[in-house]
């Protein structure tokens, strides 16, 4: 059985036959305009142009207010439609959310527009897109992290919980001070997963450790990341898992100036993305992957060969490569402490530990 922090070629493969259904992104997207939009409304843009054969298939991606370079999930599935446009020509644009108002009018840009298939990227843009679906049946969408129930959307789900409990585990057995925390963006089942996983993970290997859990809420408020985690820091924990979309960054930024002036070591564990590839492995622990980006791929691939149903939710767990921890692990985490990492996954996978979800 191949570990969980393994992610290789194999393993996407794999990834990708069961799933049946942003890097620095909007550096290579030209900004444009929307005759008949209001003048608040977020800005549209456009991947570069693309050697690949070209099709008539156009895919729309909407944010949530995290936004597309929040180096987290809304990055990984903008970074999927790139890498799809250079294998087959597509044509493919994203709206950015500023707000949960404009969740609803972004999405309709797309499909009355004539895309073939629009993304919503997050849980809160569940009821936009269940609204949009039912007045509009012969669109195609899809959504990330909600469940919607209708005929034309597919919906994929992950088990972020086990994912967490496998950091969990890390951060249980790295840490110096028996203190640890979670930083969650905005209370939601999702979020829920991530931290009851962490906190389940923590427990199961340190029976002596604490998690102080709090709340920014809100995913797009890096300065607020930064002063949270300033206060955990302050108050003894010496890791800190935030779960909070941009938020999240602020973390990285207090942990990064708190090590560079010198004292007791800080750490951060990533979310969503391998981060130790945006922030670097000196502040990075390790990272909860969710392969968010392949499952965006996947199904926007289905609406290229034209074998998309919708109708159908997918939850990726650690049994499909769908969460995990990245190869760059082995930078700071022992090869004793992965491969206990590794034997919790394996009683994961069987059934043995059932991780809660809330």
């Amino acid at each position: 059985m191949k570990k969980v922090y393994q992610l290789s070629l194999v393993m996407l493969l794999a990834f990708t036959v069961i799933l049946a259904g942003c890097g620095k992104n909007n550096n290579n997207g030209n900004a444009a305009s929307n005759a008949g939009t209001a003048t608040n409304a977020p800005a549209e843009a456009t991947a570069a142009p693309t050697d690949a054969p070209k099709t008539d298939v156009k895919v729309g991606l909407v944010t949530d207010v995290g936004g597309v370079n929040d180096k987290s999930f809304n990055q990984s599935a903008w970074e999927a439609l790139q890498a799809l446009q250079k294998e087959t020509g597509i044509d493919i644009k994203y709206l950015q959310s500023k707000s949960n108002a404009d969740y609803e009018p972004n999405l309709n840009q797309f499909v009355k527009g004539g895309y073939n298939l629009t993304w919503g990227i997050g849980f809160d843009l569940g009821d936009a897109v269940k609204k949009v679906a039912t007045e509009n049946p012969n669109a195609n969408l899809a959504i990330i992290d909600s469940v919607v129930d209708a005929p034309n959307v597919e919906s994929v789900t992950f088990s972020e919980n086990e994912g967490s409990f496998l950091v969990g585990v890390v951060a249980g057995l790295t840490t110096k001070t028996n203190k640890v925390g979670f930083i969650g963006g905005m209370e939601s089942p999702v979020i829920k997963r991530f931290e009851v996983g962490f906190v389940a993970g923590v427990k199961a290997v340190n029976p002596n450790a604490t998690v102080k859990v709090t709340y920014a809420g809100a995913y797009d408020k890096p300065d607020v990341g930064k002063s949270l985690a300033a206060t955990l820091y302050n108050d003894g924990n010496d890791i800190i898992f935030p779960a909070a979309g941009a938020t999240g960054n602020g973390v990285f930024n207090e942990a990064k100036s708190r090590n560079k002036a010198g004292g007791a070591k800080v750490w951060v564990i990533g979310v969503d993305k391998d981060q130790s590839l945006e922030f670097g492995d000196d502040v990075t622990l390790t990272s909860m992957i969710k392969r968010v980006d392949e499952a965006v791929k996947k199904v926007s691939q289905q609406v290229v060969d034209g074998t998309f149903k919708g109708g159908s939710t997918t939850v990726l767990g650690l049994k499909d490569n769908g969460v995990g921890l990245p190869e760059t692990s082995k930078a700071n985490v022992s090869a004793e402490i992965l491969a206990k990492v590794d034997e919790y996954s394996k009683k994961i996978i069987d059934g043995t530990i059932k991780v809660p979800t809330e």
